[in-house]
């Protein structure tokens, strides 16, 4: 999940799937991206989950940022019990083509108030595309949603305001569209006794921000191994993925050389 409004911050040769993040309501997102195989939200849940739940933490754990938070998917999946399988289905289902995007978010929002849920979770999401963050609101998905571009402007008085309620910050896929600013603007705002659990696709370098983070006072570590995000669309995505990491001093055996998209992941934690 990425915003939509800007382009990635390095030159790898990424599919563009702008579009799908712009249009009314999340269908266009599920057809194009179930077929590749996307599941790098589906990994991340019980991270946070984890993070929120760990001994002694700060009462404001339980409030999410989705932080690049497109349509909600996050936050359905922290909030119920539902998959990405149970999303996609849903999304994909002939029985919904023809609704309207305000019929569907109509019928979210009834579907996602009969799913059990968990409890003291609220999730707040920010994005630059204002179609998708208005959607995950109307569908009942996010406590609060952000339509706002942190790499060109400092967060609106209300953001700015919600911001200081937030324990627990989540991004599946926002670093390449967003960078090091976005995380000073953010941090200028947030507790210092926050967390952050964000995937990063290996085409892209994490030390930037992670200087960011160091100088507020978080460490951050590398959870071990790698987990996939999606398919490439062609062979030509999958080069320049190679060629990417490799660039990066990383080796693509098992991994972008077998046809994935891989991401790492980074928790960081205030330093006491």
């Amino acid at each position: 999940m990425a915003p939509a409004a800007q382009a990635p911050r390095t030159a790898t040769s990424k599919a563009d799937f702008s579009g799908i993040y712009t249009a009314p309501d999340p269908r266009p997102y599920f057809m194009a991206l179930a077929p590749l195989g996307y599941q790098v939200p589906e990994h991340a849940a019980p991270l946070v989950r984890a993070e929120i739940d760990a001994p002694g933490r700060d009462p404001r754990a339980g409030t999410v940022l989705d932080l690049c938070c497109s349509y909600g998917i996050n936050a359905a999946l922290l909030r119920t019990s539902l998959g990405l399988a149970d999303l996609t289905a849903r999304y994909t289902a002939p029985a919904l083509t023809d609704l309207s995007a305000d019929e569907l978010a109509a019928a979210d929002a009834a579907y996602y108030a009969a799913q059990p849920t968990q409890p003291l979770l609220r999730v707040l999401g920010l994005d630059a595309s204002a179609p998708a963050v208005r959607y995950a609101t109307r569908a009942g998905l996010l406590d609060e949603g952000f339509a706002e571009d942190l790499e060109s402007a400092d967060p609106s008085p209300r953001l700015a305001r919600a911001l200081a309620s937030v324990g627990t910050v989540v991004c599946t896929g926002g670093v390449g569209y967003i960078g090091p600013a976005t995380f000073e603007r953010l941090l200028a705002h947030l507790p210092p006794t926050v967390r952050l659990i964000v995937l990063v696709l290996r085409v892209f370098p994490y030390d930037d921000i992670e200087a960011v983070l160091d100088a507020h006072g978080l460490v951050t570590r590398r959870v071990p191994g790698t987990v996939r995000q999606r398919r490439f669309t062609d062979a030509a995505e999958q080069a320049a993925a190679v060629a990417d990491v490799r660039t990066r001093g990383l080796d693509p055996t098992g991994k972008e050389a077998a046809g994935w998209f891989h991401a790492d992941c980074f928790v960081s934690r205030p330093a006491r």
